[in-house]
């Protein structure tokens, strides 16, 4: 193993002559830096490339290791971290690894090989961190993307459902400062993903806001299992499942509520998400005032101050946005669909609400040449893209 490709350890101590000893301990299995005190241990965290395991001294003056490795965790999360304590300062060690901290403590004098040993089980432990990222980030990224890609594909409509509800949940999430939101925003995304087991007759009457018979409403329930079972065999889903499952539920309860959750029990993302796709549902068929007032007058099925939140920001949303009627060649990317595009023989091409991107454009593009598309295409245009010398025909402002 050359140098650069051994793991990267930091240690921190307030005495020279330990560091120097550690260093010349260490070096032969690991790229080692030290540092002299808390302060510039962190500094070096904050300047160098990350560090595999973070090794503090317990007792030292300013800032004790606890603190220190504490203070670490909040800039270097993945980093495994160790604390070396002697006797005396055993009772603070153990009280530090018991408030979550610290991976792992060792005792003063520590011997050669166990400390080597210990070493080596943190850079595991970190290579296990780390791998379960590359995971999230890219394995698990590239299985969603191929699910939604289908949902493009096959069901235009859904996809510009889905589209619009995670604009919806990610302006509230914005809004109301919410963490963790990567698994909320697959959930809306993969929200519409049962319907492609619908025929097209009934996605066509769920897009519009038809009544359904009871026939066509137990396919519309049965939707919901094919997103359950299409999900189940991918890893680390589990909040998104969770969302999905629960995002039908009422706030207050109702006699569906067997397992009794409820109220602030039901996750955050699956209450952000009923508002949203139950608000599509109507603005699909009403204006966005009195789908509103519908939101708002039915008690205890959403959660109040999400719901307040909803409301403010959509009750006076986008009214500096024109809506134009544009030729293709007047599209850009940051305009939204005001209106279904269609092919010259009427097949849905783009559902409304979606924002135009370079990629979305393309299609678009692909899609005139291969079998027409009506023009103009109504759009809803931001202030910032209206051209004073573009010959659009401007038709309102939305209120």
């Amino acid at each position: 193993m050359t140098p650069e490709s051994l793991p990267r350890i930091l240690c921190v101590d307030d005495e020279q002559n330990v560091l120097d000893g550690l260093m010349r301990t260490l070096r032969t299995s690991f790229t080692v830096e030290t540092a002299l005190g808390g302060a510039a241990g962190l500094d070096k965290i904050r300047t160098k490339d990350p560090f595999a395991v973070i090794v503090s001294d317990y007792r030292m003056p300013h800032m004790s290791g606890a603190e220190f490795l504490a203070a670490a965790r909040e800039i270097a999360p993945d980093s495994v971290r160790v604390l070396l304590t002697g006797q005396a300062g055993l009772d603070g060690a153990i009280a530090a690894v018991n408030e979550g901290h610290i991976f792992r403590f060792l005792t003063k004098p520590c011997p050669t090989d166990v400390l080597i040993k210990s070493l080596n089980s943190c850079v595991e432990q970190y290579r296990l961190v780390t791998s379960e990222k590359v995971l999230l980030g890219q394995t698990l990224h590239g299985s969603i993307k191929a699910l939604t890609d289908v949902l493009a594909l096959s069901n235009p409509d859904a996809f510009g459902r889905a589209t619009r509800i995670r604009q919806m949940v990610s302006e509230l999430m914005a809004e109301c400062g919410t963490p963790d939101r990567w698994a909320v925003e697959v959930a809306c995304m993969l929200s519409q993903i049962g319907c492609v087991a619908l025929p097209p007759k009934v996605q066509e009457k769920l897009y519009k806001g038809e009544l359904l018979n009871k026939e066509e409403m137990l396919m519309a329930e049965r939707a919901s299992q094919v997103t359950e079972r299409l999900l189940v065999n991918i890893p680390r889903l589990e909040p998104v499942r969770d969302i999905l499952r629960l995002h039908a539920r009422r706030y207050a309860g109702d006699e569906k509520c067997a397992d009794g959750i409820k109220g602030d029990a039901i996750p955050w993302g699956a209450r952000a998400l009923k508002i949203a796709i139950d608000f599509d549902y109507l603005n699909s068929h009403h204006d966005a005032r009195d789908s509103l007032n519908v939101l708002c007058s039915r008690e205890g099925w959403y959660d109040p101050a999400i719901l307040k939140i909803f409301v403010d920001s959509h009750g006076g949303q986008d009214k500096d946005v024109r809506i134009c009627d544009l030729r293709l060649r007047e599209i850009t990317v940051g305009m939204r669909f005001a209106e279904d595009v269609r092919s010259a023989k009427g097949v849905l091409l783009i559902a409304k609400g979606q924002e135009v991107t370079d990629s979305l454009l393309e299609r678009l593009h692909n899609f005139y040449f291969a079998t027409g598309v009506r023009e103009p295409v109504r759009m809803a245009v931001p202030p910032r893209l209206l051209s004073p010398h573009s010959h659009h025909v401007e038709l309102a402002t939305t209120e």
